[in-house]
């Protein structure tokens, strides 16, 4: 009896085998995938990457996909040709790593983009606004005014100077907004440039004169900050962890994905910069195999809808994702209302500013 008790079950085990081996493919479209890249990205895309509905539809477009993280501004000293794309998170450091990479010339794509915001304690929004240095829309929405904020840094002002601060015992110390290494990082370079667009006399900063005007303020919103971070999302994740400082530089998408994977914001306050550079996240082909894959990611409609899940403005995509974040209206501004979008300077004076900076 044992004996003809083990010959079932190990028929039953090889049949449950063969069902696998047979119908895997079927229940698993995403082994469909022919095609293997390698890609560098900015960390604020890792969670777009490795999101299983996103590996799911590359998959079934023939494609997988492997991702590491660099410093968008930092990848054209990479070993580039370890790698079949790059994703850096602005066209700027694009143009860098195509010339570094020898493939100057190659067809970009703009899959999607980000505004920069500043996420806020809901103490330290308030106290901003009391003083004239950010205006609030709403209970968890504001717009920082960066003509006022940027005089109080150039006075080198403190929390404690600030009337209403007092109430408050984490609001102390100098005031500044904590930014990414702008020599490496796209959220910290390009707050230099709209930072120094406003101390320009709202204009672009385009020679040696500008730089001279500029770099002295650009050097006290840095060098205030101590260590600085190579991606943003270290910082945004100790503010949602409670620790951390109360101004951040972050992604307007890292705050919408946490919103739309109903992650709890707790007392966050989103301050828009009134003038800001939008971030074009550009996908650079270094190898034919993923030649076709940023082109993917900009018009296949599965690809657009979950790169707005994860808080991502698809090119010429504000109504979809207008509609995405509508139940979140009270932490974003779709319409990008009220908000100045400048220029960035070329890559050659942004580099002199982001280095006078660090000093």
């Amino acid at each position: 009896m044992r004996r003809i008790l083990g010959i079932v079950l190990g028929l039953l085990l090889i049949g449950g085998v063969l069902y696998v081996v047979a119908f895997r493919g079927q229940d698993h479209p995403e082994t469909t995938a022919t095609k293997t890249v390698r890609g560098v990205i900015g960390s604020e895309k890792s969670e777009f990457f490795r999101d299983p509905d996103v590996v799911k539809a590359l998959g079934a477009k023939g494609y997988t996909v492997k991702t590491e993280t660099s410093g968008s501004w930092a990848m054209d000293q990479l070993a580039l040709k370890e790698f079949d794309f790059a994703f850096p998170s602005s066209s700027e450091p694009a143009k860098e790593v195509a010339a570094a990479a020898g493939v100057k010339g190659a067809q970009e794509t703009k899959p999607f983009y980000s505004p920069l915001v500043v996420i806020a304690r809901a103490n330290a929004a308030k106290v901003l606004a009391d003083n004239g240095l950010a205006k609030m829309t709403g209970k968890n929405l504001g717009t920082l005014l960066m003509g006022p904020f940027l005089k109080a840094a150039a006075e080198d002002r403190t929390w404690q100077q600030l009337p209403g601060s007092s109430a408050h015992t984490e609001l102390t110390g100098t005031l500044f907004i904590k930014t990414t290494d702008p020599a490496s990082s796209n959220s910290g370079a390009l707050f230099l440039a709209a930072a120094s667009n406003v101390a320009n006399a709202n204009s672009v900063v385009a020679d040696d004169a500008g730089i001279e005007r500029t770099a002295p303020l650009m050097r006290k919103l840095i060098s205030v900050q101590g260590a600085l971070e190579q991606s943003t999302d270290d910082p945004f994740r100790a503010f949602i962890s409670g620790s951390g400082e109360p101004l951040i530089l972050v992604y307007e998408s890292q705050v919408a994905s946490l919103l739309l994977q109903h992650q709890d914001p707790g007392d966050m306050v989103v301050l828009y910069p009134d003038t800001t550079v939008n971030t074009a996240h550009t996908f650079v082909p270094l190898t034919e195999q993923a030649k076709e894959l940023g082109t993917l990611l900009a018009t296949d409609p599965r690809l657009r809808e979950l790169a707005v899940q994860r808080g991502f403005r698809p090119q010429d995509g504000v109504p979809e994702f207008t509609a995405a974040t509508a139940p979140h209206a009270g932490y974003l501004n779709p319409g990008l209302t009220g908000i100045r979008q400048v220029g960035t300077p070329t890559v050659k004076i942004l580099m002199a500013l982001a280095q006078r900076a660090k000093g």
